[in-house]
């Protein structure tokens, strides 16, 4: 009898649109990988009127909000994060302490997660945004899984990119992504899909 297939969410909270942009090539790698790949985006904590004169676009219609009872649903996460002055944002935290009623179940715990993000400079707190979600991981068992020195981009230092061995990530000073970030971003999904679809707890 086949093993059923595992299911990894891809949850992430994008102002602009970067980080979106990320969670749909790590998407691609997950499904690569062969396991199912369900996309969500973490809600909005911002009034309308702020977002409008920040200059945000509307959200992505046809990715739904997550809410927390659902991730007991998953076998694995990857959460892509904005980096905010080092840290995760608000909305992303808002999101972490709406989780208690997992965390005193275990419901999350000895699954899989890991992390991609954004920045708006080359030295904007990527690593400490992954960094900065280590207590919620740890109090909640997941396990974290880096993409460490494996893609030969991490090496490669001809051309500004965002992304390290925490994940992938990109540099948010231009309305497009670097190919190259788009590419590893998709290589984590894919290298995170194998590991998921191989373990069994």
């Amino acid at each position: 009898m086949s093993a059923k297939k595992k299911t990894v969410f891809v949850i992430y909270y994008s102002m602009y649109g970067h980080v979106q942009a990320l969670a749909r090539e790590v998407c691609k790698g997950l499904e690569k990988a062969g396991v199912n790949a369900k996309l969500f985006q973490i809600a909005e904590t911002l009034p309308q009127e702020v977002l409008e004169k920040m200059g945000a676009p509307p959200k992505a219609a046809d990715i739904p909000v997550i809410t927390v009872d659902k991730l007991a649903e998953a076998d694995g996460y990857l959460f892509g994060i904005p980096t905010y002055f080092g840290t995760v944002p608000a909305q992303v935290k808002t999101f972490f302490d709406q989780c208690g009623q997992l965390w005193m179940k275990g419901a999350l715990a000895n699954k899989f997660v890991g992390t991609f993000f954004s920045t708006g400079s080359l030295a904007g707190g990527q690593e400490t945004t992954a960094l900065t979600c280590m207590p919620f991981f740890a109090h909640n068992g997941l396990i974290f899984i880096p993409i460490g020195s494996k893609n030969k981009i991490l090496r490669d230092n001809s051309a500004v990119r965002g992304g390290s061995a925490y994940g992938s990530g990109c540099i948010a000073t231009n309305s497009q992504i670097s190919s190259l970030e788009l590419e590893l971003a998709e290589f984590q999904g894919y290298d995170f899909g194998c590991i998921v679809r191989r373990t069994n707890f």
